[in-house]
């Protein structure tokens, strides 16, 4: 009935974004400076001077800097792609606690890309980056528990991770112990609990969120049984890109007359013109 577990987390964060973050982190003055000269490039777009810049910084021991290297080398920015030296670069920046080093080196053993695939690998690399608080790794440790691989299969640990992630706003995890909750996997069944999690999911467009959101009003899951909100929650994911919510949208429609069909429609452009802040009576 409901849609299942959503898949790992996408390997490689925005490079700019991240390292406007690392560089506060910099110690050195004169190696923030040389370090601010590469970013700056790298806004501007010039990945082969920022790669000029952050390359002797990286080979000096600058865990930024080899964080920064990797996803260059990952992403193909101002060298050729090649997995091998991203891992590389991870693997110097990850053993000096770099969290998202960590995070991507896991990624990279959890794919196999520049590394033999190796899940135990990326749990131990998903997991010293979880231990730091970052909201990815934890999301993709939880996938590991959630299903037993490179660790036994443990939908309460799974549930433990999920719900880290999902309280820093991470949609995939809130979606995620929703599921948990609704199938009662890890944690007693908890209808309530479960539209919780897919609202706070749904209220960032997450559509497989929406749709289940309409399940759940469909058949009175820890909300009371109501077909025009279950025609809103499916038209919105229709909406965002989930095809079969356009069916279930359909077939609650035969049931509903015009006057309720109308007011569900009403309401579900409301609830996306307002960006998920007005959904609903």
């Amino acid at each position: 009935m409901l849609k299942p577990i959503n898949m790992i987390s996408n390997a490689v964060t925005p490079l700019v974004a991240i390292l406007l973050t690392l560089l506060m982190t910099l110690s050195s003055p004169v190696a923030a400076q040389d370090f601010q000269k590469g970013l700056a490039a790298a806004q501007a777009g010039d990945f082969a001077t920022a790669l000029q810049e952050w390359t002797p910084l990286a080979e000096q021991g600058n865990s930024t800097a080899q964080y920064a290297l990797g996803v260059m080398y990952g992403n193909g920015r101002g060298v050729p792609q090649d997995y091998a030296e991203a891992v590389k670069w991870y693997r110097l920046s990850a053993d000096q606690g770099n969290a998202d080093a960590q995070y991507n080196l896991g990624f990279m053993y959890n794919n196999g890309d520049g590394v033999p695939q190796d899940y135990a690998e990326a749990v131990k690399w998903y997991r010293l980056s979880a231990d730091q608080g970052n909201a990815d790794a934890q999301y993709n440790l939880a996938l590991m528990y959630d299903n037993g691989q490179g660790v036994p299969q443990d939908y309460a640990e799974a549930v433990k991770w999920y719900r880290l992630s999902a309280e820093q706003g991470v949609a995939d995890a809130q979606y995620n112990l929703a599921l948990m909750y609704d199938n009662g996997k890890g944690v007693p069944q908890d209808y309530a609990e479960a539209v919780k999690w897919y609202r706070l999911a749904a209220d960032q467009g997450f559509a497989k969120a929406q749709n289940n959101l309409g399940v759940m009003y469909k058949y009175g899951l820890g909300v009371p049984q109501d077909n025009v909100m279950a025609h809103m929650w499916y038209n919105i994911a229709a909406a965002n890109g989930y095809s079969k919510a356009g069916e279930y949208r359909d077939k609650r429609a035969v049931l509903m007359t015009s006057a309720a069909i109308e007011k569900a429609q009403a309401m579900a452009r409301e609830c996306m013109s307002s960006g998920y802040k007005k959904c609903g009576y």
